[in-house]
């Protein structure tokens, strides 16, 4: 029998735009834990009917807090957990075992603000998977700059270079304090030799994503064609 939803649930909007739930607090707790839920992630809770920021909940707060017992203690090198690998899109229907060992082929980068993350015309090497922050595509044309496309948590750029590491076509920089995963053309050979098991799904998604992008660009295409001839008929 489904279990009826409680007044003590909540939902939690996802990096896709969408609610997920209800899921209940012990649930929610796990996520938080595994970095699914961050203290910026908005929460609607059934018993106060708005929606809030995690961090803004008086039971949630301070499972975000760090422990400041040893301010000069350094910690030691965080490893991605699964559960924060699927706030990238491709990445989302995998298991907790997948994302575990790709977590090893995977280097994590804080990316500051205004920093150039690949340059036009550069060799491409590596892949980039977008954590959090927000980076933007761009081309200078007559000293002038042109933005081709801003991209956000979830979703990912570089993946050509997996494949042919030619010329970067164009600038890629971070339009606020942002955090990436790099994934190199030598992890990427090392991922499909090791293990082909899991580069096969994660190339699959990849495929999906970039089909997705290339009729959504003919789509465009299609439209400013038939503008420009109908403006020139």
């Amino acid at each position: 029998m489904e279990k009826l939803a409680s007044i003590n649930d909540y939902f939690i909007w996802g990096i896709d735009d969408s609610p997920y739930g209800p899921v209940p607090l012990e649930i929610l707790l796990d996520w938080i834990k595994d970095e699914r839920v961050l203290p910026d992630t908005w929460i609607f809770a059934r018993r106060g009917g708005v929606w809030q920021k995690a961090s803004d909940f008086s039971e949630l707060k301070d499972y975000f807090l760090l422990d400041n017992d040893n301010p000069f203690a350094t910690p030691p090198p965080a490893r991605l957990k699964p559960g924060s690998l699927r706030r990238i899109k491709i990445l989302a229907d995998m298991k907790d075992a997948q994302l575990a060992h790709l977590a090893d082929f995977l280097e994590n980068l804080e990316v500051l603000q205004h920093s150039v993350i690949v340059k036009q015309g550069d060799a491409g090497d590596a892949m980039f998977l977008i954590m959090s922050g927000e980076l933007r595509a761009r081309t200078m044309i007559g000293g002038r700059e042109a933005i081709l496309t801003t991209l956000g948590p979830g979703e990912f750029f570089g993946e050509i270079s997996l494949f042919d590491q030619g010329p970067r076509s164009a600038d890629v920089v971070a339009n606020v304090d942002s955090s990436v995963l790099r994934l190199s053309t030598s992890a990427f050979e090392r991922l499909t030799r090791e293990m082909p098991s899991l580069a096969t799904p994660f190339l699959q998604a990849t495929a999906r994503t970039m089909s997705a992008r290339i009729r959504a660009d003919n789509k465009r295409l299609t439209r400013v064609t038939q503008q420009f001839a109908a403006s020139n008929g």
